[in-house]
């Protein structure tokens, strides 16, 4: 089990990463996943029908995205942009953040940690959910996935990696807030710290396998933490 106590990995953290579809705000929540998924894996199949079938067995939509490549750069183009439109369209019907979610935003911006969002969604879906919650002001960088390279989404660490270049911190010093085992094994790979945030209740144990330091139940637990008095480095 992790056991690694918040309250030390909180002082060795400079950069706050937050992933965005869990931690943040529930991104399908008004526009269900599986409906997405089957549009894109409609597009799919107009190009190349073998995939679009094996598009259909999945409801997770960046699972189609991650098929797209078998297709070619065409499909890769037009699923990314079909996604990003319904990624947009999404959050506008999202509804409010996650609980404790905007506490530890506030929180970390206001302990002085450089604060990110690192999401496998597109930065303009991130975007537009911060600005129409009024949480751009809480955060500096804005990481998304890199567009028509889903072999770059995590696990991958390129998003961490890029995003402790931009925060201008070391990524070893960097902790990333994720709940999905792909968030905490890009963290691993980039040497960064992790916290896996069990927002159901199967997820704890993977999320310690994959390596995460500890293990959070709801967001209010990371506004606390940061919210504590630092800790002499």
């Amino acid at each position: 089990m992790a056991s690694e106590s918040l309250t030390a990995i909180v002082a060795a953290t400079s950069g706050v990463l937050f992933d965005f579809d869990g931690p943040i705000c529930d991104v399908f929540a008004g526009h269900p996943a599986p409906g997405v998924a089957l549009e894109l894996a409609a597009i799919l199949a107009q190009i190349d029908a073998p995939n679009g079938e094996r598009a259909l067995e999945t409801d997770d939509p960046m699972e189609v995205l991650r098929l797209a490549p078998l297709v070619g750069e065409d499909a890769v183009r037009r699923i990314e942009e079909a996604l990003t439109s319904a990624e947009v369209s999404a959050v506008k019907a999202a509804g409010a953040p996650v609980a404790g979610a905007v506490d530890s935003l506030r929180a970390a911006h206001a302990s002085g940690r450089r604060v990110a969002i690192v999401s496998n969604n597109s930065s303009a879906c991130v975007k537009e959910y911060l600005a129409l919650h009024d949480l751009d002001r809480f955060v500096h960088q804005v990481i998304g996935r890199f567009p028509n390279r889903p072999d770059l989404m995590k696990p991958s660490p390129s998003s961490l990696e890029r995003a402790a270049k931009a925060l201008r911190v070391k990524a070893s010093t960097c902790t990333l807030i994720g709940d999905s085992t792909t968030d905490i094994e890009a963290a691993a790979r980039a040497g960064s710290m992790a916290i896996g945030f069990a927002n159901k209740p199967h997820k704890e144990t993977s999320l310690v396998a994959a390596g995460a330091r500890t293990i959070i139940t709801t967001m209010v637990t990371v506004a606390e933490a940061f919210l504590m008095p630092p800790v002499a480095r």
